[in-house]
């Protein structure tokens, strides 16, 4: 896991097209085959995917004061170095990824918002799961790094505009959450924690100068996966070490001081609020108004941000309006949050077999719809809307075509044959990553109620040979997911009964045996005849669940992060003009 290569150069630029409105969509951006006469589609072709645009927020802060006189400089203790100064004013910076996939920064300095670029020897493509930022590393700034879902870990030497590679290791699919804290230390160089699913936490220290960026992992402490955020905030109490917050899924705060020993870098941990789930993304720009000490910033559903200036005891003074509109973005650079990739939108196939696809707003609510294809291009299609197979971290749109299944998303010319003698199913679901490898899988049942497991190979196209992983399972009528239901970070299962129970099968990365023993979520779903699981739909980093009744009346049911879902809420109306979602 430590390992890793210096690469080549090329600098990454998404491949989304930013679709202005569902007419421009609807005039030809999304191409589809038209049906045949017998209303079932010709050999499918490729479709061009693409985000609606949403305008980048502004960052209204409280104005960087001078600095100011510490209780560290009063001891002669060295200032805790700002994370991210992207722009060399001495204030950590936010970078963020937006719904397009495209890596923007916020200078907190007030300024517009602009993309950063990262140089890159993976496909232009990939999208980036997670961002963060080491200080101390480098002389001449910060160096950021990041993961992608296959599990590849990279660091950049940081200039205004885009970051240039330096490293890249592999395997690190292994944690739910890597972040840096901040020097944990005391040698004056950001270190990195690493937390797996099973909750145990490492720390990498380190080692500026090295051909690799950091030594060899110690494991610190376990227990870690009672938090579904982490958060690092440089230092709050002027020693110059890092310190850290841990938020439970009910909202308590927990302030866990840093002590500089890397056999057990925190001290004890102190309660310090609650109430703190009524956010959905917490992370820390550092400090922001001169005291020397680490604040947070903390972001509603409703997209609204708020700061948090520390008092230096681990306690914070009021909030203060940080800006609004912030549920632009799908992931903060830093947040503490278990990040979400693969999936984040729902498909609607209307009674005349017209493909229509709203996306996540990361607000709980779904945006305008938006035309996939010709009017009527897809009567009759079977269609499966996976979890991202390939690289570029949106659902791939499948569909069996006379026994053969074909990947609608793959990025070229033609759509992908995967191959024939998939009609033999009569059920396929891809949840995501269920074997470990950060490679979407998919599952598929035959007419015995036997389950098999295909593990993609992270290309959209092709897939390992199929494991059985047991069997009954036509006693289910639905079987979906999108990622992370439970809070542990490995792509879980929701299946509901013909009786109208649901339960959760939460994944445990092994492909042998990719499921725990299920656990009942609850009865009475049967009052659904649509159910999907369009990913995350809040911006927590959660996967969630919407159902439409016979009514048409559309609700969400956003997962509390215990394998569960938090009260039904009502999303829309008019849903029953499709016959099923995707």
């Amino acid at each position: 896991m430590e390992p890793g290569r210096p690469v080549g150069a090329r600098f990454r630029r998404a491949r989304r097209i930013a679709a202005c409105t569902a007419l421009a969509v609807s005039a030809g951006m999304l191409l589809a085959v038209p049906a045949a006469a017998d209303d079932t589609p010709s050999r499918p072709a490729p479709v061009e995917q693409t985000r609606p645009s949403m305008e980048q927020p502004k960052l209204t802060l409280p104005k960087h004061a001078a600095k100011q006189p510490s209780a560290a400089d009063a001891a002669d203790v060295p200032v805790a170095k700002p994370r991210s100064d992207i722009d060399g004013d001495g204030f950590t910076d936010l970078l963020y990824r937006a719904g397009n996939g495209s890596i923007y920064v916020a200078p907190t300095s007030g300024t517009t918002s602009y993309e950063y670029l990262f140089d890159t020897s993976e496909s232009a493509d990939e999208t980036f799961k997670d961002v963060f930022s080491v200080a101390g590393l480098e002389a001449a700034g910060p160096v950021h790094f990041t993961l992608l879902s296959s599990g590849r870990l990279s660091a950049y030497r940081s200039s205004l505009d885009r970051g240039t590679i330096i490293w890249s290791g592999v395997g690190w699919q292994a944690y739910n959450k890597v972040f840096s804290p901040g020097d944990l230390t005391g040698d004056g160089s950001g270190d990195i924690l690493a937390r797996t699913p099973s909750g145990d936490l490492y720390l990498y220290r380190t080692t500026p100068g090295a051909a690799a960026p950091m030594a060899a992992r110690v494991k610190v402490g376990s227990g870690w996966g009672a938090y579904d955020q982490l958060i690092g905030v440089n230092d709050v109490n002027s020693d110059a070490i890092a310190d850290l917050f841990a938020r439970t899924p009910a909202g308590e705060l927990f302030f866990y001081s840093g002590n500089p020993n890397p056999d057990s870098p925190f001290k004890g941990r102190v309660k310090v609020g609650d109430g703190w789930n009524g956010y959905n993304q917490i992370l820390s720009l550092d400090d922001q108004s001169g005291d020397g000490l680490g604040d947070l910033v903390a972001r509603t559903p409703a997209g609204l941000l708020y700061t948090y200036e520390s008092t230096g005891t681990g306690a914070f003074l009021p909030r203060v309006a940080g800006g609004s509109g912030w549920n632009a973005v799908a992931q903060f650079a830093g947040a503490g949050n278990n990040p979400h990739l693969g999936k984040d939108e729902v498909l609607g196939m209307d009674t005349n077999g017209t493909l229509f696809t709203y996306y996540a707003l990361n607000n709980g609510l779904l945006s305008a719809r938006y035309q996939v294809g010709t009017v009527g291009g897809w009567k009759g299609a079977k269609l499966t809307f996976a979890s991202s197979l390939d690289i570029n971290g949106w659902g791939d749109i499948l569909e069996l075509y006379n026994g053969t299944l074909y990947n609608h998303s793959y990025p070229s010319d033609q759509a992908a044959v995967i191959g024939s003698g998939w009609g033999v199913y009569n059920l396929l679901t891809g949840p995501g990553d269920l074997n470990g490898d950060g490679k979407g899988d998919l599952l598929a049942r035959d007419g015995s109620g036997a389950l098999y497991l295909y593990r993609g190979d992270g290309t959209g196209s092709k897939f390992a040979a199929r494991l059985k992983i047991g069997t009954g399972w036509n006693g289910f009528n639905k079987l979906v997911g999108a990622g992370d239901i439970n809070g542990d970070g490995r792509s879980d299962l929701i299946a509901r009964g013909t009786d109208g129970r649901l339960y959760l099968y939460a994944g445990t990365g092994v492909a042998s045996a990719p499921f725990k023993a299920r656990t009942l979520i609850g009865s009475g779903w049967n009052t659904y005849n649509k159910l999907s699981s369009p990913g995350d739909l809040d911006g927590d980093g959660r996967a969630d669940l919407v159902g439409a009744n016979a009514a048409g009346e559309l609700y969400r049911y956003t997962a509390n992060g215990k394998g569960g879902f938090n009260t039904k809420a009502k999303i829309g109306n008019g849903w029953n003009t499709y016959v099923n979602l995707y």
